[in-house]
């Protein structure tokens, strides 16, 4: 009887995470090329806001001029970055990690966000995020 009352999983649900979303897409550069357009000064402000790249960095708590804040928890250097995210007007905090992952000549770049609140957050950012690829590749000249 006890299936009777679990609750139906809802798209993007997690059993400890909250809720997630992953966007992801891959671009005709090299890894190293996409890797280092991302932690760019014009690369940083596409993805995540304006904020001097020079503190930036392993440890410590960063916030943009647009109020996103958070720190950064991982980062290996052309292979991913883990940070908590948290914009302004949200009550929560997230967890954000970026991959650059090689295909032959080509990267893909994955973003994946998870401890989103509920299904409304996580719409709001896999619109976010599906405009920041397409920024990206336009970036990128793709």
């Amino acid at each position: 009887m006890n299936w009777l009352m679990e609750k139906k999983k809802i798209t993007g649900q997690t059993k400890s995470a909250g809720f997630q979303i992953g966007v992801r897409k891959t671009f005709n550069v090299s890894a190293g090329s996409a890797w280092d357009f991302l932690f760019s000064g014009k690369g940083l402000s596409t993805w995540l806001g304006n904020i001097d790249p020079e503190g930036f960095e392993l440890n410590k708590p960063y916030k943009t001029k647009e109020g996103i804040e958070g720190k950064v928890n991982v980062f290996k250097p052309y292979s991913h970055i883990r940070l908590s995210w948290k914009p302004k007007s949200w009550t929560n905090i997230s967890a954000l990690q970026i991959r650059v992952i090689e295909a032959k000549d080509k990267a893909t770049i994955s973003f994946h966000q998870d401890k989103l609140l509920d299904s409304r957050q996580r719409e709001e950012m896999k619109t976010h995020w599906d405009r920041v690829i397409m920024k990206i590749a336009g970036e990128l000249n793709l």
